[in-house]
């Protein structure tokens, strides 16, 4: 597991533990040092993402800078991109993570 400083915005994630195991998200803030707002543009849209503990999570060394530069420039992200940016890491990374509800 990663240490709570490392994880930033636009970072692809595995959740480790809870309902959602197995699945990515991405990090859209980071709350605190401890916490942070996670989405799949599926079931957690971005406009309800999911708050978590940076210690059920592990880190892919994935940063979109698609989702960094939509949250620069418009402070938001559609649903639609961040499925996309997840669909294309899991195509071109090959891991056994799949996006929920898949």
């Amino acid at each position: 597991m990663s240490n709570s400083s490392s994880y930033q915005v636009g970072e692809v994630v595995e959740v480790l533990m809870g309902r959602d195991s197995g699945k990515l998200g991405i990090i859209v803030e980071c709350v605190d040092e401890r916490f942070v707002l996670l989405t799949d543009g599926d079931k957690r849209k971005f406009d309800r993402p999911k708050r978590k503990n940076v210690r059920h999570l592990k880190s892919t060394g994935f940063i979109s800078k698609e989702v960094i530069d939509s949250l620069s420039e418009s402070n938001r992200v559609s649903n639609a991109k961040i499925r996309y940016v997840l669909q294309d890491y899991i195509s071109n990374h090959s891991n056994k993570v799949e996006i929920e509800g898949e």
